[in-house]
């Protein structure tokens, strides 16, 4: 299981310019407010069909109830969640990511990207679809705030392995 200090790291110094406290301290006051019901539809997509279509499923009809803002404040709670507590048992936050992630037009933001990415790149390489809210977010952002995030020094955004179909 890999861990993420939170906090600690969306403020360490490194190859992430810092994001301002302020700015950090809204998205923690944002993702607070969906953790409830996103804890709860969690909880309920674990003990159900895995199978189950996706706006079936109580995530889906969470992210369904919620409009963009609330979206993006689900998609970064979630990926919050799997980065913090990776292992085998985030299957349903991980399929809540990727359906989050596939969201066209969600007016993402340049520090929420940058937030990710430093969430992502302190969990490592143990959580292997990592990048994938904030890459799909990145992909989404204007010209401009794309070209900002191409100035971190030593970092590249891996690509994502395709899951194991074969199993």
């Amino acid at each position: 299981m890999t861990s993420v200090a939170g906090w600690a790291a969306a403020s360490t110094p490194g190859a992430f310019p810092p994001l301002p406290r302020a700015v950090a301290q809204s998205f923690y006051r944002r993702m607070r407010a969906v953790a409830p019901a996103a804890v709860g539809a969690i909880e309920r997509d674990r003990a159900g069909e895995p199978a189950q279509s996706f706006p079936d499923t109580a995530c889906g009809r969470l992210a369904g109830s919620l409009d963009d803002a609330g979206l993006r404040a689900l998609g970064m709670w979630t990926h919050h969640w799997c980065m913090r507590f990776y292992d085998d048992d985030t299957r349903v936050g991980r399929r809540l990511i990727r359906e989050v992630a596939a969201r066209p037009g969600l007016g993402w933001t340049a520090d929420e990207v940058r937030w990710m990415l430093r969430e992502s790149a302190s969990a490592g390489s143990a959580a292997t679809d990592r990048f994938t809210l904030p890459r799909a977010a990145a992909a989404q952002l204007p010209p401009a705030d794309r070209r900002t995030l191409a100035h971190w020094p030593d970092f590249e955004v891996p690509r994502q392995r395709r899951p194991d179909q074969s199993g």
